[in-house]
């Protein structure tokens, strides 16, 4: 209400400024099981292709969460991998008699140790990558059989890209590669088994489509994971707009409703006061008043807490509107303010946010009259213009320069209803004297939310 002081001022004495208002302008989203691995960021991996990634933590639901700083220990995945990898070698060593050396104790412990590396593959990706790249070629150099030990491979170049470490990754998969060509096509006649032939450059081809698939796949689910987590960062962002909106809403419904009311309770408690000994019979009638406006007071702020209460819920009691003009009429006569109201020769059918609008930027308006005007009759006029409604609230001032404990928000909160609507309020002195606000709200607004 302090803002509607500032320019009440000038009525009756200094010409002031006349500011106008103006408006305050069965499938689930998100990564699919496969790759929910990863823990959730609202802040995207430095993948710029440096091998330079931040490593925030991921999780495969293996063990105790400790947040983005320390991931989860992928124990199980890790177990179950490095089992099927012993197992499947086995059975391969048994399928390549002859042609392969059979696994020993040494083969075997190269197989655990490519298995057991990747229990660090969310921690340190790079670290692990090299590692069983470095393993994996020493388990071929020896001359011990193909089979699921790849697979190590794969799991550490999968982590490492995704965590976006991809340049060092990149390096060591094209290692890799050579690696196994310098040991199948150079090597191999000093390496095991004995009589061991140099390998078809058709399987070499094959090994290259593997390695460039593999990093192919590992660079998508990076680009896919840095999509879902920018969806998730706006998500958090909308949700906390919305927040923020319907906090302002409630405190802006909360204010309309006290402003008045305690105006009114604030003027009666006056008239009681200063006619308690000399007419007790008024000064009852303005406790009576002060009872009832509390009353219709904690009702509606009842009415507003509940939806805090229980979001998404309809109210237990209509919202007011401009039906309920003739009650301001009258908790305005108790505060000694007489109103007279003109509605246009067409009654216009509202919809129910600009009633409720309405309903508030009158009663607004009626209260800064009640708590800074001198004028003791105010003008209500309501009609319709087209496909607007125009709302007209004049005093005759002046201004008083009282204040009954406003804190400055009346116009703000009328402006930013009608913002709402894609409406306006303009609200200042007249040019013959008093006050008025002037609302133009257009029938088809509805609030963007």
């Amino acid at each position: 209400m302090a803002d509607m002081d500032e320019q009440r001022g000038a009525v009756g004495g200094a010409p002031g400024r006349w500011r106008p208002g103006r408006p305050h302008r069965g499938w689930r989203p998100g990564p699919p099981p496969w790759s929910r691995w990863a823990e959730a960021r609202e802040e995207l991996p430095a993948a710029d292709g440096h091998g330079h990634g931040h490593g925030h933590g991921h999780g495969d639901g293996d063990g105790d969460g400790e947040g983005s700083r320390h991931p989860r220990w992928p124990w199980r995945s890790t177990v179950l991998l490095t089992a099927f990898v012993l197992t499947g070698s086995h059975f391969a060593g048994h399928a390549q008699d002859g042609e392969r050396s059979p696994l020993d104790p040494f083969g075997r412990a190269l197989l655990c140790a490519a298995g057991v590396m990747l229990l660090w593959r969310l921690r340190h990706p790079v670290p692990v990558v090299s590692g069983t790249v470095a393993v994996v070629l020493l388990y071929t150099g020896a001359g011990y059989p193909y089979g699921p030990v790849l697979l190590t491979v794969a799991v550490a170049c999968f982590s490492a890209i995704v965590s976006g470490h991809r340049h060092a990754t990149w390096a060591a998969m094209g290692a890799f590669w050579a690696g196994h060509v310098l040991i199948a096509h150079l090597l191999y006649r000093w390496l095991p088994p004995a009589g061991d032939r140099a390998a078809s450059w058709s399987q070499e081809i094959v090994i290259a489509t593997w390695v460039v698939a593999l990093v192919a796949l590992s660079e998508l689910a990076r680009v896919r994971r840095e999509q879902w987590a920018r969806e998730r960062a706006e998500r958090a962002r909308a949700a906390r707009r919305r927040a923020d909106e319907e906090r302002l809403r409630i405190a802006r419904e909360l204010h309309d409703v006290l402003a008045h009311s305690i105006s009114v309770i604030n003027v009666q408690a006056g008239v009681g006061l200063a006619l308690l000994d000399s007419d007790p019979e008024q000064a009852r009638t303005a406790l009576a008043t002060i009872k009832a406006q509390s009353k219709e007071a904690l009702g509606e702020v009842r009415q507003v807490l509940d939806t805090l209460r229980a979001p998404g819920t309809a109210p237990r009691a209509p919202a007011p509107g401009l039906d309920r003009l003739p009650e301001l009429v009258e908790q305005a006569a108790s505060a000694g303010l007489t109103v007279t109201v003109t509605v246009g020769q067409e009654q216009p059918r509202l919809p129910p946010g600009v009633d409720l609008a309405a309903f508030r930027i009158v009663q607004e308006a009626l209260t800064n009259v009640v708590r800074h005007s001198g004028s003791r009759e105010a003008r209500v006029s309501v009609e319709r213009s087209g496909d607007r409604l125009r709302l007209r609230v004049d005093d005759d001032g002046p201004a008083t320069g009282a204040d009954t404990g406003g804190g400055g928000n009346g116009l703000a909160g009328m402006r930013e209803r009608a913002a709402a609507l894609n409406g306006t309020v303009e609200a200042g002195p007249r040019s013959d004297g008093g006050f008025r606000v002037l609302a133009v709200l257009p029938l088809g607004g509805r609030e963007d939310r």
